[in-house]
C-alpha cells in the first residue's frame, strides 16, 4: 500500500514539476549572475541571434529538468535519487535565468518545450531503468555535451553582452560539476560512439528551437 502511495505521490509531484517548467513559474534560488551588469545596446541582428541562443539554452534546461525527474523517479537508491533532485534544483536556477534573459531580449521560449520535456522525461526513465551506474553515466555524458554547447555559445555571443555571458559562464561551471559528481557517485562513463549519438540528437534540438 505504501509503495503504491509513494508512486502516486511521485507522479503528482512530477506533473507539478512539468507544469512549473512549461509555464515558467520556477523560481531561482540564487541571484542571476547578470543582475548587476549593464545592458548594452544591441543591433537587431545581434539581438535575434543572442535570443535564439538563449532560447536553445532555455530548452536545454527544460530537458535537464525532465531528464533528472525521470531518472529520480526510477532511481534504485535513495542517495542517488536525492543527488539527482539536488542537481535538478540547481538546473532550476539556470531555467529561471535563461527565461529572464529571453524576456529582456523581447523574445519567447520555444513552443516545442512541452514535447521536449515529455521526450526527455521518457529518456530519463529508460536510462534509470538500466540501473543507477548507467543512469549516473548518462548524467555525465549529457552534462559534458551541455558544457561543450555552452562554450560554443560563449564564443559566439558578443564580448559586450556581459549579461548573457555571465549567465552562460555560471552554467558551464555548474554543469561541469554535476557531471564530475555523477562519476564520483559511481557513474559508468559512456563509450564515445554513444556520446556521438547524443550529440546528433542535441543538434536536432538546437536547430529547431533556435527559431521556434
Amino acid at each position: 500500500m505504501s509503495k503504491t502511495y509513494d508512486v502516486t505521490e511521485k507522479m503528482i509531484l512530477g506533473f507539478d514539476m512539468f507544469l512549473k517548467t512549461i509555464f515558467n513559474t520556477q523560481k531561482a534560488r540564487r541571484r542571476s549572475p547578470s543582475v548587476d551588469l549593464e545592458e548594452i545596446e544591441l543591433s537587431e541582428e545581434d539581438r535575434r541571434d543572442i535570443a535564439g541562443l538563449m532560447r536553445v539554452n532555455h530548452t536545454g534546461e527544460v530537458c535537464a529538468q525532465a531528464l533528472y525527474e525521470g531518472q529520480a523517479f526510477v532511481a534504485e537508491k535513495q542517495e542517488i535519487r536525492e543527488s539527482l533532485i539536488k542537481a535538478a534544483e540547481e538546473e532550476q536556477d539556470h531555467l529561471a535565468w535563461c527565461y529572464e534573459r529571453l524576456d529582456q531580449l523581447s523574445a519567447a521560449p520555444s513552443v516545442l518545450n512541452p514535447f521536449f520535456y515529455l521526450s526527455s522525461f521518457a529518456i530519463g526513465v529508460v536510462a534509470g531503468k538500466f540501473g543507477d551506474r548507467l543512469s549516473l553515466g548518462f548524467v555525465e555524458a549529457t552534462e559534458a555535451q551541455v558544457v561543450k554547447h555552452l562554450e560554443e555559445h560563449l564564443d559566439r555571443i558578443p564580448e559586450g553582452d556581459l549579461k548573457s555571458r555571465a549567465i552562460l559562464t555560471q552554467m558551464v561551471e555548474d554543469e561541469a560539476r554535476h557531471g564530475d559528481h555523477a562519476i564520483e557517485m559511481g557513474g559508468q562513463e559512456f563509450p564515445e560512439f554513444v556520446k556521438k549519438g547524443m550529440r546528433l540528437l542535441s543538434k536536432i534540438m538546437t536547430e529547431t528551437t533556435y527559431r521556434v
